[in-house]
């Protein structure tokens, strides 16, 4: 549908322009961009019956797309102008996004067939501007989800390239005067560096202004009664007053451009009881100054802006270190790589210009710049921040190589498999996205807190000078002024998401990839721990130990039919029938029946593969069967057609080393340790007493697996399921908080809340060890910020905290919230990858 066709909402009200600082008193506001209108008449748009004025025709066609798209609600809730429009001829042809070798770097495409990416969005000035964008493109046909980050302006975009296309969406932000581009990490460097920037420059005018007033200040307070004239003492005053002016304009701007921005959204920010106390404590000495009577403290407002400002720019740089603890993975890419060209010579290109099939030269001290397989040379290569592994692995022809690991040794000339999107690296940034972008019930409700908090905050100080109106009128002021200053919303507000969005950094470095916010909470407080086996305690990499023939055909035939209808499984079992035999039959019409087995057509045949009761149920007629001797700790999986049982394969795995020590840990910690699997009692029974579980489930379907966490959540608790592997989906979607091992199916990877990249148990019991410490330091964060509070404002209300000294302890509480919850980066291991190269980079 055009936007000309779409038809104009009716409101009862009528949006007011923005009423901006750049607005010329004599020339009527631009309803779009709230700059001087020249000629009301020329342009104009229609909103409720009513024509408004707008400055230029790109305003005019902005205002309409976006009344067009039925969002009139943008022009009420905003708290800043609207960017400018795009000027005729200026609009940027966004189609070379459509190449498909352009997408290769920052477009994902799912198994569905839909895509994701991740953009930045510039001109995004307030919360109005994050909705009228998310509104916009949510009411596109073809987008499937758009999420935007108000504080990174980052979206996250799920889209159907069938039903649209990126340059249409692209197109889309500008026409309503905003600009998206492909998200890159080194700008966002760069926008992390521009804001430090401007916050040491603000930090300087407020530094310089407090000496500068202190200087005046000074001989007024050192004077003896008497000895200075009025008319020097209004002069020093007056210089107090201009020194102090772009200190509190310029340098302190943001906490008054926050807590207005709160108060037109109607609630009460953390910058509000700030702004206040400066404002009230600077609006009073300006007017002791022109009244000549009372007393001015130019020299402590500048000074607590200036502490302030410290303790904020401090805060910026360790906001900066979490944020870089979520990105240490989107820098290990390198930007050049040695490409051989037809000749085989090699030449320098960047790396998003590499395609599946170059072949690349990697030298020694060099990055990995993408997934791929090694051709030539042998060397070590240092996987440390992929893999968890301190000592460099061997790497040679026809092994397989990450990218983002590095080379130390010799050169090696590798294949290229996977760029862009599509490597195991991108893989791992997306799910820690997607977990940042998400608000864990801790966050939501210390926001809740704050807010009450705030509400208190005023009532206090209101309530305090009051009380000193009546005992001290000259001290109601200042009082009231400390009691705003020191208190610290700041420190409530913070005291959770730090520490949740470090936690989820070293989660990361311990090989644990967090796919929602939630599961550091959860994880912590989890009562009960189910395990699956196989790939979970156990290696889950079968070996086909012995064949029972029970039917007339041969070994060899048995394993090439069993071969064949697990072509393309990812399931362990699979894999080592695969390893034993050679899939040369054709198959047709394969199901996958889950928890029991495999149903196909082979050679024109209906065979069964898996659970001996699986097979048997096809037979219909069949004679008592009675199983051969099976080695304990053995799995089977039988082979039958549509009448006989022809083959019993017996297949074993290893337990892994740290299984253990991992079930130890647990018991330790209090936790209930549950073990369910569909193997057969004897092998799932030798296990659990090796590992000491009492709770065991043996020849558990998918369902008998469901409704065993289900009752366990009804008893109370809360639950972790670890598992690995298509049959364990449906559990790991039920469970409180859930762990797929990075060598299983992708479908339970996408199931679960996390991923273990490294498939290492003792990175696992790490990983419960720093959720209970995040949990740890967030009550230390909570109870330091209430306790500070309970003691700092009853002494600023009683007059023993003068503003200076507020100024200082606001920002310190702050800061040391900040600076405990980094604590969590200690010792954390590097970040892990998957075991299986394969399996992650399809999770999407």
């Amino acid at each position: 549908m055009s936007l000309s066709s779409r038809e104009i909402p009716t409101v009862d009200t009528v949006p007011r322009p923005f009423t901006g600082p750049l607005q010329d008193p004599g020339a009527p506001p631009c309803f779009h961009c709230a700059l001087p209108v020249a000629d009301p008449n020329r342009y104009r748009v229609k909103v409720d019956g009513n024509w408004q004025a707008v400055c230029c025709p790109g305003c005019q066609a902005v205002a309409e797309a976006i009344l067009g798209y039925g969002m009139l609600g943008y022009y009420e809730h905003r708290t800043s102008p609207a960017p400018t429009a795009v000027a005729d001829g200026e609009n940027e042809d966004f189609r070379i996004y459509d190449d498909p070798e352009v997408q290769r770097g920052f477009v994902h495409t799912e198994a569905g067939g839909s895509c994701d990416a991740a953009l930045m969005i510039e001109g995004i000035r307030c919360t109005a501007c994050v909705w009228l964008n998310q509104n916009v493109l949510g009411h596109l046909p073809g987008v499937l989800g758009v999420g935007i980050n108000a504080t990174t302006h980052r979206a996250q975009l799920r889209w159907d390239p069938q039903k649209i296309k990126l340059s249409e969406i692209l197109a889309a932000v500008q026409k309503i005067g905003y600009r998206a581009h492909p998200y890159d990490v080194r700008q966002q460097e760069a926008a992390q560096r521009s804001e430090q920037k401007q916050s040491l420059w603000r930090l300087f005018v407020a530094g310089f202004g407090m000496m500068q007033v202190t200087m005046y200040a000074l001989p007024v307070y050192l004077a003896e009664p008497g000895s200075m004239t009025p008319d020097i003492e209004q002069l020093m005053r007056w210089a107090g007053l201009m020194l102090t002016l772009p200190v509190v304009t310029y340098s302190a701007g943001p906490f008054f451009q926050s807590a207005w921005r709160d108060l037109r959204l109607g609630r009460m920010g953390m910058d509000l009881p700030v702004a206040l106390g400066i404002g009230v404590a600077f609006a009073a000495s300006t007017w002791s100054t022109f009244s000549r009577h009372g007393e001015v403290y130019f020299d402590s407002v500048s000074m607590f802006v200036f502490l302030l400002l410290c303790g904020r720019y401090l805060e910026i740089r360790a906001r900066h270190a979490v944020a870089r603890s979520l990105d240490f993975l989107s820098r290990a890419t390198p930007e050049v790589a040695l490409r051989l060209d037809s000749a085989g010579k090699p030449e320098q290109v960047a790396v998003s210009v590499l395609r599946p099939g170059d072949l690349v030269l990697v030298r020694s001290g060099e990055r990995i710049p993408a997934d791929g397989v090694v051709k030539e040379g042998r060397s070590l290569v240092d996987e440390s921040l992929l893999t968890g592994e301190s000592s460099p692995v061997t790497r040679q022809a026809g092994d397989r190589v990450t990218g983002g690991s590095t080379n130390i040794e010799d050169p090696m000339l590798m294949q290229v498999e996977r760029i862009g999107a599509d490597t195991v690296l991108s893989s791992i940034v997306r799910l820690m996205q997607q977990a940042a972008s998400e608000r864990p019930r801790l966050v939501a409700n210390a926001e809740r807190v704050t807010g009450w908090f705030v509400a208190v905050t005023l009532a206090l100080a209101a309530a305090s000078a009051a009380a000193w109106w009546m005992i001290e009128p000259g001290r109601a002021l200042w009082v009231a002024v400390s009691v705003l200053v020191v208190t610290c919303p700041c420190a409530l507000s913070l005291a959770t998401p730090v520490a949740l969005t470090v936690a989820t950094g070293r989660l990361a470095r311990q090989g644990l990839v967090v796919c929602h916010g939630h599961v550091v909470e959860t994880l912590a407080r989890a009562t009960d721990v189910v395990l699956d086996k196989t790939g979970t305690l156990t290696f889950g990499r079968l070996r086909l130990e012995h064949t029972h023939v029970l039917a007339d055909l041969s070994e060899a035939e048995c394993l090439r039919i069993a071969a064949a209808m697990e072509q393309g499984s990812m399931h362990p079992i699979a894999k080592a029938l695969l390893a034993a035999g050679t899939p040369e039959s054709a198959v047709r019409e394969s199901r996958n029946h889950a928890g029991l087995g495999v149903e196909a057509e082979v050679n024109g045949h209906l065979y069964r593969l898996g659970r001996p009761d699986f097979v048997l149920a096809a037979h219909q007629h069949a004679a008592p069967w009675r199983p051969p001797e099976i080695p304990a700790g053995c799995s089977v999986a039988m082979l039958g057609d549509e009448s006989n049982c022809l083959a019993l394969f017996v297949l074993g795995d290893a337990l892994r080393p740290d299984a253990g020590d991992f079930v130890r840990a647990l018991h330790r910690a209090g936790k209930r340790v549950h073990l369910l699997s569909g193997d057969r009692a004897e092998t799932v029974e030798r296990i659990a007493t090796a590992l000491g579980i009492e709770s065991i489930t043996a020849n558990a379907s998918p369902q008998d697996k469901l409704r065993y966490v289900q009752a366990l959540q009804r008893g109370g608790g809360v639950v972790a399921m670890i598992g690995d592997g298509i049959n364990d989906a449906p559990v790991l979607a039920q469970a409180g908080v859930s762990i797929a091992m990075s060598d299983g199916a992708w479908i339970s990877q996408r199931q679960a809340d996390a991923v273990l990249l490294s498939g290492r148990l003792s990175d696992l019991r790490a990983a419960f060890d720093t959720s209970a410490r995040t949990l740890a330091i967030i009550r230390e964060n909570l109870i330091w910020a209430l306790g500070y509070n309970l003691i700092a404002v009853p002494l600023a209300a009683s007059g023993m905290v003068t503003p200076w000294m507020a100024g200082i302890g606001m920002s310190t509480s702050s800061l040391l919230v900040i600076l405990n919850s980094l604590r969590l980066r200690r010792q954390s291991k590097p970040a892990a990858a998957a075991v299986a190269h394969g399996s992650l980079a399809s999770t999407g």
